[in-house]
């Protein structure tokens, strides 16, 4: 089985992790936790509607493969100027290589699809192919395909 999606958008990278202990009214303490990027949140939010429109079966149980490409706009920096606006510079990079850091991108993307109940963990990940490549059209953009066995889902 394959699930495939698209989040447009800027992707937002899921930042650390801060614990905050605290006691609820049942009288018990809790942890609350919280993401250090604040920004993480609606694009977690972008990517959790995808996912569930895109998949309508059940839980997937077993091992899955995950491939996720994040297209990011060139920069103005990397066109020529004048009539030549248009057209790349040879010296531009062909890979984008500035922040946000890809792991902490595909970090985000593999909370999201836990939260909107594709699968039970992101530890189910047992292949995972990861990309930031340039946008062809000028957009921010993400592609998302998580494959498994049809067997392994409930």
């Amino acid at each position: 089985m394959t699930l495939i999606f698209t989040i447009y958008g800027k992707p937002q990278p899921a930042g650390s992790k801060r614990g905050f202990a605290y006691r609820g009214k049942d009288g018990k303490q809790h942890v609350a936790i919280s993401d250090a990027n604040k920004n993480s949140r609606p694009w977690k939010d972008s990517v959790i509607a995808a996912a569930r429109e895109a998949h309508r079966g059940g839980q997937v149980l077993g091992p899955v493969q995950l491939e996720v490409t994040f297209y990011i706009p060139r920069p103005r920096s990397h066109y020529g100027t004048g009539r030549n606006a248009s057209v790349l510079k040879a010296s531009s990079p062909g890979w984008p290589t500035s922040k946000p850091d890809l792991l902490k991108l595909a970090r985000g993307v593999e909370d999201a699809i836990t939260e909107a109940g594709v699968w039970r963990d992101d530890a189910q990940i047992a292949v995972e192919k990861l990309e930031k490549r340039w946008s062809m059209d000028g957009g921010y953009k993400t592609d998302v395909e998580i494959a498994w066995r049809d067997e392994e889902a409930t």
